[in-house]
Protein backbone atom coordinates (compact mmCIF):
# COMPACT_ATOMS: atom_id res chain seq x y z
CA UNK A 1 0.00 0.00 0.00
CA UNK A 2 1.04 3.17 -1.10
CA UNK A 3 1.02 6.26 1.51
CA UNK A 4 1.78 9.90 0.43
CA UNK A 5 3.68 11.66 3.83
CA UNK A 6 2.46 15.05 3.96
CA UNK A 7 3.84 17.66 5.48
CA UNK A 8 3.55 19.10 8.91
CA UNK A 9 1.25 22.21 7.87
CA UNK A 10 -0.65 20.41 5.52
CA UNK A 11 -1.88 17.76 8.15
CA UNK A 12 -2.95 20.72 10.26
CA UNK A 13 -4.53 22.20 7.88
CA UNK A 14 -6.59 19.24 6.77
CA UNK A 15 -8.37 19.17 10.14
CA UNK A 16 -5.55 16.50 11.88
CA UNK A 17 -4.34 17.00 15.67
CA UNK A 18 -1.04 16.73 15.43
CA UNK A 19 1.04 15.37 19.17
CA UNK A 20 3.71 17.35 20.45
CA UNK A 21 5.90 14.33 20.08
CA UNK A 22 4.94 14.16 15.80
CA UNK A 23 8.46 13.47 14.35
CA UNK A 24 7.83 16.62 11.93
CA UNK A 25 7.18 18.66 14.45
CA UNK A 26 10.76 20.65 14.08
CA UNK A 27 8.94 21.97 10.96
CA UNK A 28 6.86 24.04 12.78
CA UNK A 29 9.49 25.18 15.52
CA UNK A 30 11.98 26.13 11.94
CA UNK A 31 9.36 27.81 10.95
CA UNK A 32 8.68 30.52 14.11
CA UNK A 33 12.23 30.62 14.62
CA UNK A 34 12.67 32.81 11.22
CA UNK A 35 9.65 34.32 11.97
CA UNK A 36 11.03 35.41 15.13
CA UNK A 37 14.01 36.66 13.86
CA UNK A 38 12.02 38.74 11.12
CA UNK A 39 9.77 39.92 13.93
CA UNK A 40 12.74 41.19 15.97
CA UNK A 41 13.80 43.42 13.08
CA UNK A 42 10.23 44.70 12.21
CA UNK A 43 9.71 45.55 15.92
CA UNK A 44 12.81 47.36 16.62
CA UNK A 45 12.22 49.72 13.18
CA UNK A 46 10.70 52.95 13.03
CA UNK A 47 10.22 53.72 9.22
CA UNK A 48 7.49 52.06 7.88
CA UNK A 49 8.47 51.12 4.46
CA UNK A 50 10.64 49.06 6.02
CA UNK A 51 8.71 47.51 8.16
CA UNK A 52 6.11 46.98 5.10
CA UNK A 53 9.14 45.75 3.33
CA UNK A 54 10.32 43.17 6.58
CA UNK A 55 6.34 42.17 7.28
CA UNK A 56 6.22 40.83 3.36
CA UNK A 57 9.08 38.51 4.35
CA UNK A 58 6.95 37.30 7.35
CA UNK A 59 3.92 36.80 5.50
CA UNK A 60 5.70 35.61 2.38
CA UNK A 61 3.57 37.84 0.20
CA UNK A 62 3.95 41.73 -0.58
CA UNK A 63 2.22 43.60 1.71
CA UNK A 64 -0.08 46.19 -0.43
CA UNK A 65 1.48 49.72 0.60
CA UNK A 66 -1.44 51.28 1.90
CA UNK A 67 -1.66 48.49 4.53
CA UNK A 68 -0.36 49.95 8.16
CA UNK A 69 1.04 47.35 10.81
CA UNK A 70 1.83 49.40 14.19
CA UNK A 71 4.54 48.05 16.17
CA UNK A 72 5.05 45.68 18.11
CA UNK A 73 3.34 42.85 16.70
CA UNK A 74 3.29 39.22 17.01
CA UNK A 75 3.00 36.03 15.00
CA UNK A 76 4.42 32.44 15.74
CA UNK A 77 3.93 31.90 11.96
CA UNK A 78 3.53 34.41 9.31
CA UNK A 79 3.33 32.64 6.19
CA UNK A 80 -0.36 31.91 7.41
CA UNK A 81 -1.07 35.05 6.91
CA UNK A 82 -3.11 37.04 3.91
CA UNK A 83 -3.40 41.07 4.60
CA UNK A 84 -5.15 42.48 2.26
CA UNK A 85 -5.73 46.02 0.84
CA UNK A 86 -5.64 49.37 3.08
CA UNK A 87 -5.41 47.49 5.95
CA UNK A 88 -4.78 48.73 9.28
CA UNK A 89 -3.74 46.97 12.77
CA UNK A 90 -3.29 48.65 15.29
CA UNK A 91 -0.06 48.17 18.12
CA UNK A 92 0.31 44.95 20.35
CA UNK A 93 -1.62 42.44 17.96
CA UNK A 94 -0.89 38.74 18.46
CA UNK A 95 -1.69 36.54 15.62
CA UNK A 96 -1.05 32.45 16.62
CA UNK A 97 -1.45 31.75 12.63
CA UNK A 98 -0.59 28.08 12.12
CA UNK A 99 -4.10 27.83 11.29
CA UNK A 100 -3.92 30.30 8.48
CA UNK A 101 -5.61 33.74 8.99
CA UNK A 102 -7.42 35.91 6.43
CA UNK A 103 -7.81 39.62 6.56
CA UNK A 104 -9.66 41.04 3.39
CA UNK A 105 -9.44 44.28 2.31
CA UNK A 106 -10.23 47.63 4.51
CA UNK A 107 -9.78 45.56 7.99
CA UNK A 108 -9.49 47.69 10.51
CA UNK A 109 -7.85 45.95 14.03
CA UNK A 110 -7.83 47.74 16.96
CA UNK A 111 -4.89 47.35 19.65
CA UNK A 112 -3.89 44.37 22.06
CA UNK A 113 -6.00 41.92 19.68
CA UNK A 114 -5.41 38.44 19.42
CA UNK A 115 -6.75 36.48 16.06
CA UNK A 116 -6.28 32.50 17.38
CA UNK A 117 -5.98 29.54 14.74
CA UNK A 118 -4.48 27.17 17.57
CA UNK A 119 -6.22 24.86 20.20
CA UNK A 120 -5.77 21.86 22.65
CA UNK A 121 -7.82 18.33 22.53
CA UNK A 122 -9.93 19.27 26.22
CA UNK A 123 -8.99 15.52 27.24
CA UNK A 124 -5.63 15.79 29.24
CA UNK A 125 -4.15 12.61 28.14
CA UNK A 126 -3.96 14.58 24.79
CA UNK A 127 -3.30 18.53 25.95
CA UNK A 128 -0.31 18.20 24.24
CA UNK A 129 -1.68 17.94 21.25
CA UNK A 130 -2.30 20.88 18.73
CA UNK A 131 -5.17 21.21 16.11
CA UNK A 132 -5.75 24.66 13.84
CA UNK A 133 -8.76 25.95 12.46
CA UNK A 134 -8.90 29.42 10.30
CA UNK A 135 -9.71 32.52 11.19
CA UNK A 136 -11.30 35.15 8.52
CA UNK A 137 -11.91 38.50 8.84
CA UNK A 138 -14.29 40.05 6.07
CA UNK A 139 -14.13 43.07 3.93
CA UNK A 140 -14.38 46.44 5.96
CA UNK A 141 -14.98 44.36 9.23
CA UNK A 142 -13.43 46.47 12.33
CA UNK A 143 -12.09 44.56 15.73
CA UNK A 144 -12.01 46.64 18.47
CA UNK A 145 -9.14 46.72 20.86
CA UNK A 146 -8.30 43.88 22.77
CA UNK A 147 -10.68 41.57 20.95
CA UNK A 148 -10.17 38.21 20.87
CA UNK A 149 -11.00 35.74 18.00
CA UNK A 150 -11.08 31.99 18.65
CA UNK A 151 -10.20 29.36 15.96
CA UNK A 152 -12.49 28.45 13.18
CA UNK A 153 -14.29 31.92 13.15
CA UNK A 154 -15.20 34.21 10.40
CA UNK A 155 -16.33 37.50 11.28
CA UNK A 156 -18.69 38.77 8.13
CA UNK A 157 -17.98 41.83 5.69
CA UNK A 158 -18.82 45.42 7.55
CA UNK A 159 -19.47 43.63 11.38
CA UNK A 160 -17.73 45.03 14.21
CA UNK A 161 -16.48 43.42 17.22
CA UNK A 162 -16.80 45.72 20.08
CA UNK A 163 -13.26 46.35 22.36
CA UNK A 164 -12.89 43.16 25.00
CA UNK A 165 -15.12 40.70 23.38
CA UNK A 166 -14.17 37.29 22.82
CA UNK A 167 -15.65 36.04 20.29
CA UNK A 168 -15.99 31.37 19.54
CA UNK A 169 -18.95 31.90 16.79
CA UNK A 170 -19.11 33.52 13.23
CA UNK A 171 -20.27 36.89 12.91
CA UNK A 172 -22.71 37.40 10.24
CA UNK A 173 -22.29 40.06 7.73
CA UNK A 174 -22.90 44.03 8.32
CA UNK A 175 -23.39 43.12 12.62
CA UNK A 176 -22.38 44.36 15.63
CA UNK A 177 -21.13 41.96 18.61
CA UNK A 178 -20.40 42.31 22.06
CA UNK A 179 -19.29 40.61 25.31
CA UNK A 180 -17.52 37.37 26.54
CA UNK A 181 -18.87 35.46 24.87
CA UNK A 182 -19.68 37.80 22.18
CA UNK A 183 -23.50 38.25 20.97
CA UNK A 184 -25.33 39.95 18.92
CA UNK A 185 -25.75 43.37 19.74
CA UNK A 186 -26.88 45.30 16.74
CA UNK A 187 -27.29 45.14 12.81
CA UNK A 188 -26.22 47.53 10.11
Amino acid sequence: MYFKVMKIFERLHSGETIPFNDPDYDQIFDGVNRTMILLAEFNSSVDFGKMREILSKIVGKVVHENTTVFSPFYTNYGQFIEIGKNVFINSDCTFLALGRIVIEDDVLIGPKVSLITEGHPLNPADRKSLFTRQVVLKRNAWIGAGATILPGVTVGENSVVAACSLVSRDVLPNTVVAGTPAKVIKTL
